[in-house]
């Protein structure tokens, strides 16, 4: 077994069984650490710079590498003219400085603000380091590699697609660059450090809050009753003692 075979034909399945089974242990066993543990209320401003250009942009850019692994034919059809090819390499890229940006803003305030830094853990340091390795190396494929869009359909889909399908076929990227192979190496990793930090929370949604009934919140008071009664001796107001059995909301 050479070494690009145990990177690309062996590590994916440890490091995608890795974090299926600490996920679900994670959830069943310590639910209370499945959060975001969100620091706007320490920081807000370059938190706000940061996170809506990371966040978006990195959306987009899944979302579109989502659709090359399910349907390529769309992305083959949508290239076939050069005016939509430029187009779409054009709009990758943009999203890709895009989410650059927040990233590096997000850093610069871990380490800029004493409040957010205190609060910041090594799986923090450690997330955004793989991610932003992630980032540059993109971005790096699109100036250096143009027309990934393109010629990504025949490389890398069959080879996720191999994956999938339990045949992992790691000749497929053998003889790709370095920097292409950092690229899908640096989201191993990712997948591997995920499990163990904060990230895990985005894949829990309160489904159960769209099916639980409506609550109704009511007071259990007189209404009529006033906090204040009037001192019919001196004309000021004195303060009405509420009894343990008058309950407020």
């Amino acid at each position: 077994m050479t070494s690009n075979d145990f990177l690309f034909g062996v590590i994916p399945y440890v490091v995608g069984v890795l974090a299926i089974i600490v996920t679900i242990l994670r959830w069943r066993m310590r639910q209370f650490t499945v959060s975001s543990l969100s620091s706007q209320l320490l920081e807000s401003r370059k938190l706000y710079w940061g996170s809506i250009p990371f966040h978006w942009g990195l959306s987009i850019i899944l979302t579109l590498h989502f659709i090359a692994l399910i349907i390529p034919q769309a992305f083959e059809l949508w290239n076939g003219a050069p005016l939509r090819l430029y187009l779409l390499e054009i709009t990758g890229l943009a999203l890709g400085l895009w989410a650059l940006f927040g990233i590096c803003v997000l850093i610069w305030r871990r380490y800029s603000d004493q409040r957010v830094m205190t609060v910041t853990t090594k799986s923090d340091l450690l997330v955004l380091g793989v991610v932003l390795v992630q980032i540059i190396t993109g971005v790096w494929i699109a100036i250096g590699y143009r027309w990934g869009s393109y010629w990504g359909t025949a490389v890398f889909v069959p080879y996720v697609r191999s994956l999938f399908y339990f045949q992992p076929n790691p000749d497929l990227v053998a003889a790709l660059p370095w920097v292409l192979k950092t690229h899908v190496l640096s989201f191993f990793a990712f997948l591997a450090v995920f499990p163990f930090t904060r990230l895990v929370h985005i894949i829990t949604l309160p489904l159960q809050y769209f099916a639980r009934p409506w609550q109704k919140v009511v007071a259990n008071r007189t209404p009529s009753t006033p906090d204040f009664e009037p001192n019919t001796t001196g004309g000021s107001r004195a303060p009405v003692v509420v009894g343990a059995d008058d309950s407020r909301v």
